[in-house]
């Protein structure tokens, strides 16, 4: 199946089987999935455009609706967080997209930039040694224990990489909550993938409406990004469900491995690159 905007050629049950795989454990730990999805459109598919990052943002609209109503309709969803975590984010959206366009458009400079904020994110989950806590949350933890202005804060620079990454940023901040501020993965999951779509609507706004430098597409790539977004739909929706029958250790050091590997392939890459 051709998809013109990304200029690939690629079987059409190949996104949402990749998607499906990636969301069902990415969405256990309160992430979508698009952090590691970008690096496969990248690397394994080559599309490597700016619209590819756009294209990252229309796999959370689709997918990510189904973790939020999981998490809502088990009462794991901690509003207060969710919305810190969106209007932290949304101002920083506009940097990352014009950093994406002007600073970041060679694409080893950008596989360098997606290298290190995956590695970033992996020395976080792997230095995490909070507990998850079982139940159902009640008063909001990080709004009673004084962390809301952190968080926003927080939130407003994870804005700017998720903008120019194309995760919306959620993706970040789940791990950043864990490690930094001790909350358990329990009460981020849903707050964190709540946030993601949020900041992901107008991300997508931004690539598909505002001006771009001449000759550079930003558009999205809808019919790949929805197919990409179906398999994350199920995928998302069952990993929720499965969530508590997992160790999320086990999940935070597996995802945290992926995430080394691929970092440094895009590392070795920009050395070779540069060397020739």
């Amino acid at each position: 199946m051709f998809f013109e905007v990304a200029d690939i050629t690629v079987p059409f049950w190949l996104p949402p089987l990749v998607a499906f795989g990636i969301s069902f454990f990415t969405s256990m730990v309160g992430v979508s999935g698009s952090f590691l999805l970008l690096p496969f459109q990248m690397t394994v598919l080559g599309y490597v455009s700016p619209s590819v990052s756009a294209t990252n943002l229309v796999f959370n609209l689709v997918a990510i609706p189904s973790g939020i109503w999981h998490y809502a309709r088990i009462k794991r969803m901690d509003w207060p967080l969710a919305w810190t975590i969106a209007i932290g984010t949304l101002p920083g959206l506009l940097v990352g997209w014009w950093l994406r366009l002007h600073w970041l458009l060679d694409k080893r400079t950008f596989k360098l930039f997606v290298g290190v904020i995956l590695f970033g994110l992996a020395i976080r989950l792997l230095g995490n040694k909070s507990a998850p806590v079982r139940g159902e949350i009640g008063v909001s933890i990080s709004v009673n224990s004084g962390n809301t202005i952190p968080i926003f804060l927080i939130a407003l620079i994870i804005g700017v990489i998720g903008g120019a990454y194309g995760i919306g940023g959620g993706s970040i901040m789940a791990p950043v909550l864990i490690a930094v501020f001790s909350l358990p993965v329990y009460e981020v999951a849903g707050a964190a993938l709540l946030g993601t779509f949020v900041t992901s609507v107008v991300g997508v706004a931004l690539y598909q409406f505002l001006p771009a430098p001449p000759g550079i597409n930003t558009r999205p790539d809808w019919t790949l990004g929805i197919l990409f977004g179906l398999g994350g739909v199920v995928g998302m929706y069952m990993g929720a469900q499965a969530q508590k029958h997992f160790s999320h250790r086990a999940l935070e050091l597996g995802i945290s491995i992926v995430l080394v590997l691929v970092a440094g392939g895009y590392a070795v890459e920009y050395v070779l690159g540069s060397i020739h």
